[in-house]
């Protein structure tokens, strides 16, 4: 039998159904009580309909600047996760690029107007 590994995602919600928390563990990682996250980006790949299903959270406690973070660095890693998958480098470069404007934009958004 080939080896498993179990990821858990637990989820506490507040009365309106908004995430509180959220903890996620893994049968293969060496922390013992698991991990919180204030949010999480979860994609499958349903090869029979080919499409994507998603599960998109985040808890009251993530900040706009945490969330513009998340998003840049996830299309980094997606970025290389593609890249390392094709071998397609300009898609990958490009991508890139434009997780660098992303928040290139986000940053000027924060600035004071003058």
């Amino acid at each position: 039998m080939a080896k498993q590994s179990v990821i858990e995602i637990k989820v506490s919600l507040d009365e309106q159904k908004v995430p509180e928390e959220i903890r996620w563990s893994a049968t293969d990682s060496s922390a013992e009580e698991g991990s919180q996250a204030k949010a999480m980006l979860l994609s499958f790949w349903d090869g029979a309909e080919k499409s994507a299903l998603r599960i998109d959270l985040w808890t009251k406690k993530m900040m706009v600047d945490e969330m513009a973070d998340f998003y840049y660095q996830t299309f980094m890693t997606m970025a290389d996760s593609y890249e390392r998958a094709t071998q397609h480098h300009d898609q990958a470069d490009e991508l890139k690029a434009f997780a660098r404007e992303f928040l290139k934009k986000f940053k000027a958004k924060q600035q004071p107007s003058k």
